[in-house]
């Protein structure tokens, strides 16, 4: 089936392997960046330990961060997804009428017989 402009519509399945695709590239080419950056830095940096250190540490955290978020994100999605996929479809129901309440009847009080009559 082709669309009005010629384009092949893109089924369910493709879709989702488009966006896991082009997020985990996404994902990989921001930490390959970051991971650069870190490198001239410490390479232009010329040996103070302290900042080197405070360098490599931030890019740690920056990779580790992005790496979290997307495996996160991308496991709440299918999870969503699967759900979505496998819950039952709710059926419309017609209204049923409430039944009203009756007020509860008044107690009457019961008289009490001795156990042992006095004579």
């Amino acid at each position: 089936m082709v669309g009005k402009d010629g384009a092949k519509p893109i089924r369910e399945l493709d879709l989702e392997r488009y966006r896991a695709l082009y997020g985990l590239t996404a994902v990989v080419l921001s930490n390959f960046a970051i991971v650069a950056v870190a490198i001239v830095g410490v390479w232009r940096l010329g040996g103070d330990k302290s900042v080197i250190i405070g360098v490599l540490t931030a890019a740690f955290t920056a990779v580790s961060t992005m790496t979290t978020a997307y495996l996160g994100i991308k496991a709440v999605s299918n999870t969503a997804q699967a759900m979505a996929q496998g819950a039952p479809r709710p059926t419309p129901t017609p209204p049923t009428e409430t039944p009203t309440p009756t007020p509860p009847s008044p107690r009457i009080p019961v008289p009490r017989i001795p156990d042992h009559p006095h004579p």
